[in-house]
């Protein structure tokens, strides 16, 4: 049965999304589509290009490294790189494309939400840590903290547009992916498992801790950024999408000092922890541990560690270190994370590793997205969650 391709003019409009023309419509279709091809048809045939052209010639290899170096001289892992990375940044020359015409109608319906809200926390004293501003992550010009002027969102608004596209569609109409896929497990596998107080880290737009408001209704949600435009378009983007119960902070996860002891029943975050300098993922950690309750449960999800991992697949993974502006991808993916864990404060034996998926929308893929192969045809994200418990 042939896959349908996802289409942006499917995505789930919202009243802060950037509108878009059809011919940007088509452009962000077609950069969609070449990152499919990317990882569907090319991806496959580079483990082959090592083997035939790359590794008969070269020394056994010890590391990633030492394949890169060798991978480097190939024309077929050269053109994929570069293609690779020229549609995450043609993504963001398009998204600055469609936004910046749009940045101060966008900024007025942003504080439109915004305004008189006690669940809006802003504080000008925050400053942008060293590990987010070294350079522009995810090669995003401005990163997601800059503004042009004031109240400017359009960093923010550019990468709600933006996701989709290097996703492919795969995060859902809404790029709640993440957040869907923790719900899915915890309603799975605790479901007596209700938390009251829930903080999420890290949360840029607030994508994936819409979903954990939503599935816990009664809960009070916290939502933590340190990026200021971020932060706003996240707090508007939740009154338009009709959750009330998360209040947006702007503030620096190493230090929460703003919160008691024990304040939390489940912390998480989402692709967040390769972000972080070994020092802000230490200081995190035990920022956790410390404001989770007893019987509490701290859940991040990320793509899996290196350890154990065959060098192939560990230098596949380890093209954004270098390649895509997520410096601390690859040392944090080289950690012993129960280590780190563990030094936090948590007892060794609360540490688990688990696999959560969430469904594939089938607002994007048809009404068949979640039949036949593994009820998702092989196209819903899998992550690995870190989980902790608290005795």
């Amino acid at each position: 049965m042939a896959r349908a391709l996802p289409s942006w003019r499917k995505l789930e409009a919202h009243p802060l999304l950037a509108n878009v023309d059809h011919d940007q419509a088509a452009r962000l279709n077609f950069l969609t589509h070449l990152n499919v091809h990317l990882s569907k048809t090319m991806v496959p045939s580079m483990k082959d290009a090592y083997e035939q052209q790359v590794k008969p010639f070269i020394e056994q290899p010890q590391t990633r490294h030492d394949i890169r170096k060798a991978m480097l001289n190939n024309g077929f892992f050269q053109m994929w790189s570069a293609l690779r990375r020229n549609t995450m940044e043609m993504r963001h020359q398009l998204g600055r494309a469609i936004v910046l015409p749009q940045a101060k109608a966008l900024a007025a319906k942003v504080q439109h939400y915004n305004q008189g809200q006690s669940s809006l926390q802003l504080d000008e004293n925050i400053e942008q840590p060293i590990n987010g501003a070294i350079v522009d992550i995810h090669c995003q010009p401005g990163g997601y903290h800059t503004e042009y002027f004031s109240d400017d969102v359009s960093v923010a608004a550019s990468y709600d547009l933006g996701l989709f596209v290097t996703t492919a569609g795969l995060l859902g109409s809404l790029s709640d992916g993440g957040g869907q896929a923790i719900v899915n497990w915890l309603q799975s596998e605790h479901p007596k498992f209700q938390p009251k107080r829930i903080l999420d880290l890290g949360c840029t737009i607030g994508h994936n801790v819409l979903p954990l408001a939503q599935a816990y209704p009664q809960a009070q949600v916290v939502a933590v950024d340190t990026a200021r435009p971020s932060i706003r378009y996240a707090h508007a983007r939740a009154k338009a999408l009709g959750v009330e119960n998360i209040t947006f902070v702007q503030a620096n996860a190493e230090n929460l000092s703003q919160y008691a002891d024990g304040s939390f029943d489940l912390i998480t975050t989402s692709m967040f922890l390769h972000e972080l300098s070994s020092s802000a993922l230490a200081n995190i950690s035990k920022e956790c541990y410390r404001l989770l309750a007893q019987g509490g449960l701290n859940l991040h999800l990320e793509q899996p560690q290196y350890a154990g991992m065959e060098l192939f697949e560990q230098f596949m993974r380890d093209w954004d270190t270098l390649f895509n502006n997520e410096p601390f991808w690859g040392p944090m993916h080289d950690l012993e994370l129960d280590q780190v864990f563990t030094k936090a404060g948590f007892d060794a034996g609360s540490v688990f590793s688990v696999g959560v998926v969430s469904k594939v929308d089938p607002a994007i893929f048809g009404s068949d997205a979640n039949k036949g192969e593994a009820q998702d045809y092989g196209r819903a994200p899998i992550w690995n969650a870190y989980g902790l418990w608290k005795k």
